[in-house]
């Protein structure tokens, strides 16, 4: 999995990395300004995480007022998506090739300023465009924040530990907006886009005095013809996945925009595997612990927030709950990963990030597996919902972390931006892919205050089948190197 440090720059690209010595991985000590440096960064997430879910809360609120369509109103969440997933990979490793520090605290700029814009309109077309424009800026501030965090801690027991609060905070910052937003939106749903402005604008003062100068790559830029493929044809894939339920599978628009972005993601892997100094080296893909990490991301976020958004529609719309009461139904589960995640890097220390992700993906398989056996048409919350939502959460707590160490485990400061910027985007782009596909199997004709869950079970058969692959993909490997020890 690992990527060298040697001097030869072609030996660079094939031959395994030696690890730091075991004594070196303890000597890090955490001084007041390394803290300071972790608490920017976990600000930034809680942020995100913040961001995402008050502005879920709040569409219902933003649809009555501006006088948006459904079809209108997921593009609020879309267009975030797709400026987001759609150039995560360049923004990782724009970080890598022009400074970490430079892109972050200029991405978290435009982050702020966005907001503030998006609070303030009174046009849904304006409203989505800063909503892309937020998706765009943390393109370069999540993959950056990771990356800034991996060449700050040592790869051992400080690293893992850092990514474990990481952790805390982005799930803090998730389940804290589904509180918040309930209460904003009770006022005025600008509010869920105006309160983001004063915590980036701290975090961007903070992170100008706690955050070291780093140096940008000594190669690897001058890749125009890759920065254009591979961006125009993220976006466009993102795009494909995010309107092809509302526009239909087999319409020729969906079908020609597919086309498109597979040719130009080819073309991007054919410019890569020619050119001298490639924005992405390629090698990374055939790492296999790597793979099997971002597609593990995949199983993860694809299956837990597609599940979100099957309960959010079925206890707001079938049932006709609040914001606030639906926020603290599925709260548990957030709380389960803020408070589980602390203790994370030390069991990634003493078992590896291979068993931790089979007991990840196997709490969620139990999680949906038991909703599946007991909710029938009109799930209990105490018997169905809660149990399911702690070992969703105790999946998530679990996987998140370990994730995010065996992805960027091992790689050369030189590529944490890029490793970090593949795993977010498997993320986004799985669960993008995963809520279409959910979206099209769920039918939405049921009468509110009609409890009744039937026209979801196809949703959580697809959801369950993801979490089953997921653990599929990390079981084999480690029985097969199991099988291998004992021949």
């Amino acid at each position: 999995m690992t990527i060298p440090e040697v001097v030869d720059a072609t030996a660079t690209r094939t031959a395994p990395a030696v690890p730091a010595p075991a004594t070196h991985q303890h000597e890090q000590r955490w001084t007041p300004r390394l803290w300071g440096v972790l608490a920017v960064l976990c600000g930034v997430l809680f942020l995100d995480g913040l961001d995402v879910s008050m502005v879920g809360v709040a569409l219902p609120s933003i649809g009555a007022e501006l006088g948006l369509s459904t079809t209108s109103l997921q593009w609020i969440v879309n267009g975030y998506v797709l400026g987001y997933g759609g150039l995560l990979l360049l923004g990782g490793r724009t970080a890598d090739l022009l400074g970490r520090r430079t892109v972050f605290l200029t991405a978290l700029g435009v982050f702020a300023a966005a907001s503030l814009v998006g609070g303030l309109v009174d046009d849904g077309g304006l409203l989505i465009a800063t909503r892309f424009v937020k998706g765009l800026a943390a393109a370069f501030t999540a993959p950056t924040a990771l990356s800034i965090l991996t060449t700050t801690f040592r790869e051992g027991p400080a690293r893992n530990r850092a990514l474990a609060v990481f952790s805390v905070f982005g799930a803090s910052g998730y389940s804290s907006g589904l509180i918040l937003g309930g209460l904003f939106t009770s006022v005025g749903w600008r509010w869920t886009f105006l309160i983001p402005v004063p915590l980036a604008l701290a975090a961007l003062v903070a992170g100008i005095a706690l955050i070291p100068r780093d140096r940008p790559a000594a190669d690897g830029g001058h890749d125009l013809v890759g920065a254009a493929t591979l961006t125009a044809g993220m976006l466009l894939a993102v795009y494909t996945v995010v309107s092809a339920p509302d526009r239909g599978w087999l319409d020729p628009v969906t079908l020609g925009s597919a086309a498109a972005a597979v040719a130009l993601l080819a073309a991007f892997l054919v410019t890569e595997s020619r050119i001298a100094h490639p924005l992405i080296r390629l090698g990374i893909l055939r790492i296999g612990t790597v793979v099997r990490a971002n597609l593990s991301m995949v199983a993860l976020f694809g299956s837990y927030l597609s599940f979100q958004f099957m309960m959010t529609l079925y206890l707001q719309n079938v049932l006709g709950w609040s914001p606030l009461k639906m926020a603290l139904a599925l709260l548990p589960a957030g709380l389960l990963v803020a408070f589980g995640s602390p203790f994370v890097g030390r069991l990634i220390d003493r078992y590896g990030t291979p068993r931790l992700l089979i007991s990840s993906m196997t709490s969620l398989v139990l999680g949906y597996a038991w909703f599946l056996l007991t909710a029938g048409d009109a799930p209990s919350y105490l018997v169905t919902v809660l149990p399911t939502m702690l070992l969703l959460g105790g999946g998530f707590a679990f996987g998140f972390s370990s994730i995010m160490a065996q992805a960027t485990h091992g790689i050369a400061d030189s590529e944490q931006g890029l490793a970090s910027g593949l795993v977010h985007t498997s993320g986004q782009v799985g669960a993008a892919l995963v809520l279409a596909v959910l979206t099209a199997l769920i039918a939405d004709d049921t009468p509110t205050g009609v409890a009744d869950f039937s026209q979801f079970h196809p949703g959580v058969n697809l959801v369950t089948g993801v979490a089953v692959v997921g653990l599929l993909l990390n079981v084999i490997p480690l029985l097969g190197a199991v099988r291998g020890r004992h021949r």
